[in-house]
């Protein structure tokens, strides 16, 4: 095989940093980053599998990575409304790799947190494995396949395929949009997913925690060893230390129970959410063999017929919102920022919960979840066999094949995380539940998590029960929890026919009436929104985006949003809104800036407050005070006669002024303002910084019609990731350093190439004076 000079001085560098790095912890088990350095090509060239194959035309790239957010949009791409009328087809990726001598004595891995879709894997030629679900985290052995030594490559070859369209009713993007890693073990080691850690009594004073591990022998010989385990507490403080011996035949896997007990819990929660730490160490002798380390949270969940969910012995309601998978301008390759970002702007609105749409989410995201303290409802699938329009070569030709294996890599993968408690085992279904097919497709997947996880329930999204009679004629009576998407009405009225039923709200509207069936009814334990954020895909030409969340796409909190914060949220708040048009006509917006003032004289208003009263002010002069209203939700409301100036809204509590904010009456355009959510950002992908960009006049005031195109120039220590807006219908690029904005603003996303040093911003426009920002790299 032919390799260029700089090709094997770079794979011999590796080399021998993996050399030192064995020679210093020879027996511990390593998990290696594996997503540098791979080459990509959109095509599907014959032979790519194969050892020999030249890829030295092929792009360079690091991982995670989509492919489908490169390229343009047509009406006629075979992806549809449904995947964002995006292009579809095969991409391959291949990397090169060495091994160390010794790792001829160890077992190797490699881990995919998803590949989308349909993908092949190949090492140095040889097939490993064919997942279709691009959801699915899965792991293959590489031992046996593998070459060792200075002087040996190794290539791994994917393909992934998803020319079948149309495929899903969201954009789904395409290609090794998670991350991966490869896996070094000693042939004893913990399984793959092989801890299971639960806290079955919980309270103030004592927690009991019990893990169950699974061990693996992969050796030729018997092994009698030793589990040790030392619990740590979120502060780092060894709390106990407990050692189990162990033994394991040849070829075998021995599960091992351990439990103990840690007096005076943190307990995990929304508003604080400590993690302890498992660290499992296996002994023969005194030589450790494996490592394996197990976060998880101390907490106590249930769900009660007539009073819904606790947690920790609270009472409290689920109030979640529904999220896609892709972040915006980064399809599906979402760096961790970007959710961080977004779940930090979902806790301001109030929102507790996620219900992760409808699929397995990466496994970094319910990491995130288990740091900031979000309630997840995790699903697993879409369809079951029945095809549903816009996706009807989805899943549904999957499922009888596959369904077993992705359902239980996800609850193995998953099921420590304290911020899961319930699973979804389907989305608005369109089999046929009112046979004994239907009842038999819900009892084996239901029976499947059960046996895999005995501590959560486990629920579905039911599509219009009154037709499928999932009320009447038991189906929904095997649930642990009833779940029901919109009609909250009929969720209600089953519950009251029903008392035993536990319920929850799986998909809601944004209106009143949800939230008071939410609100006024303690039976019911929850509901998410429909949907928190914006996402790609599920609209009609030439929108590219389904517009339905509390926040754009660029992290812009609509009316909706602000809404549910004053009926969700704790923090005292006011928003006001005028109607668009004169006299009452329009949509609502929030700004203080007619389109046409000469004609805009009778301004209608709304605010938006949880506050006990109100107080609305144009340029300082008082119109009326406005208590709560009757049913404690609806706006308040002002009829006034416009004027240029400031519109400013106060809220007080027991007479006390606890929020204020104000509109003013913006002039023409005259410069770009930018603004980045934080002043230094890591070089690390899975960090970005979002840079938004305001066009204002003269005094600094927004300007909420203005539509200039900007362009984005990055210097320094960093380089630009992509650029958006929250135009539904905007088919620019989301990867040039152009975008026009969208009522008054867009944004740019950087991303750090070098540790330390600074990265300048800067955002130009015709006719507008430009902006300069520089952010630091730690």
């Amino acid at each position: 095989m032919l390799v260029s000079a700089r090709r094997i001085n770079t794979l011999t560098r590796t080399f021998f940093f993996l050399l030192y790095f064995h020679s210093a912890a020879h027996a511990q088990r390593r998990v290696l980053s594996f997503d540098q350095d791979w080459k990509f090509l959109k095509g599907d060239p014959a032979g790519a599998e194969q050892p020999a194959f030249s890829d030295s035309a092929w792009r360079s790239l690091d991982l995670p990575h989509d492919w489908s957010i490169e390229g343009g949009y047509a009406r006629t791409n075979p992806t549809g409304r449904g995947g964002g009328y995006v292009e579809a087809g095969v991409g391959w990726y291949r990397k090169r790799f060495m091994l160390p001598e010794d790792d001829g004595q160890r077992r190797l891995f490699i881990e995919f947190d998803g590949i989308m879709m349909n993908s092949d894997v190949w090492i140095n030629g040889w097939h490993l494995g064919h997942r279709p679900y691009g959801y699915s985290s899965f792991q293959y052995e590489l031992t046996g396949h593998l070459h060792f030594g200075p002087h040996a490559l190794n290539i791994i070859s994917v393909r992934a395929d998803n020319s079948i369209q149309p495929y899903s009713r969201w954009y789904t993007g395409s290609g090794i949009y998670r991350h991966t890693r490869l896996v070094k073990t000693a042939p004893v080691h913990v399984d793959h997913w092989g801890t299971f850690l639960s806290t079955p009594e919980v309270s103030a004073a004592r927690a009991k925690w019990m893990m169950h591990v699974s061990v693996m022998n992969q050796s030729d010989a018997n092994s009698n060893l030793i589990m040790e385990t030392r619990i740590f507490s979120p502060a780092g403080t060894l709390l106990q230390t407990l050692s189990t011996p162990c033994s394991v035949a040849a070829g075998a896997t021995a599960e091992v129970t351990q439990q103990g007990v840690v007096d005076h819990p943190s307990l995990w929660g929304c508003d604080k959410s400590p993690l302890y730490l498992a660290k499992i160490t296996l002994r023969v002798g005194k030589q450790a063999i494996d490592e394996y380390n197990t976060a998880f949270g101390i907490r106590q969940i249930r769900f009660e017929a007539a009073t819904g969910f606790w947690l920790n012995g609270e009472n409290i309601k689920i109030k979640g919102v529904c999220l896609h998978h892709d972040g915006g301008a980064v399809g599906a390759a979402v760096p961790l920022r970007i959710w961080e970002r977004r779940l930090e702007l979902l806790k301001q609105a109030g929102v507790n919960a996620i219900r992760t749409a409808h699929n397995p989410p990466a496994p970094e995201f319910l990491d995130l979840c288990d740091r900031m303290g979000f309630l997840v409802m995790e699903e697993t699938f879409d369809t079951w066999n029945a095809r549903k329009s816009s996706a009807e070569n989805g899943y549904n030709l999957y499922f009888s094949s596959c369904w077993e294996k992705d359902t239980r890599d996800m609850v193995l993968r998953d099921r420590n995380h304290p911020s899961i408690i319930l699973y979804s085992v389907g989305n608005e279904i369109h089999d046929n539940l009112n046979d004994s097919s239907g009842f038999r497709k819900y009892k084996m997947q239901q029976d499947l998590i059960h046996s895999l996880d005995g501590t959560r329930g486990v629920t579905m999204a039911l599509f219009r029960p009154a037709l499928s009679h999932v009320y009447e004629n038991g189906l929904a009576d095997l649930m642990d929890v009833v779940g029901q998407n919109y009609r909250e009405n009929e969720l209600v009225a089953a519950h009251e026919s029903k008392p035993a039923r536990k319920v929850i709200g799986t998909e809601n509207q944004h209106g009143l009436t949800a939230w008071l069936a939410l609100r006024d009814n303690p039976f019911m334990a929850g509901q998410f929104l429909w949907t928190g954020f914006d996402y790609l895909g599920e609209a009609d030409w030439p929108s590219l985006v389904n517009g339905q969340g509390l926040f754009d796409r660029t992290g812009t909190e609509r009316n909706v949003g602000y809404q549910r914060q004053s009926w969700w949220s704790g923090q005292p708040m006011v928003y006001a809104m005028r109607k668009e048009q004169n006299a009452g006509e329009g949509a609502w917006v929030s700004d203080w800036t007619p389109a046409d003032m000469d004609t805009y004289d009778d301004a209608r208003v709304q605010v938006f407050s949880n506050c006990d009263e109100v107080e609305l002010f144009l340029n300082d002069r008082s119109h009326g005070v406005r208590p709560r209203p009757a049913d404690n939700a609806s706006p308040r409301s002002w009829q006034l006669t416009f004027e240029k100036g400031t519109l400013r809204v106060v809220g007080r509590n027991n007479g006390r002024v606890v929020a204020t904010r104000e509109w003013k009456t913006a002039g023409p355009p005259a410069r770009i303002e930018l603004k980045a959510d934080r002043d230094r950002i890591a070089a690390d992908w899975n960090d970005i910084c979002i840079i938004r960009a305001t066009v204002v006049d003269a005094n600094g005031v927004p300007c909420p019609t203005a539509d200039d195109q900007l362009t984005f120039t990055v210097t320094g220590a960093g380089r630009l990731a992509g650029v958006d807006n929250g135009d539904l219908a905007s088919s620019e690029s989301f990867l040039g350093s152009k975008r026009f904005a969208w009522k008054g603003t867009c944004i740019a996303l950087v991303r750090a190439t070098t540790p330390g040093g600074g990265i300048s911003i800067k955002a130009t426009a015709d006719k507008l004076e430009p902006a300069t920002l520089t952010i630091a790299v730690k």
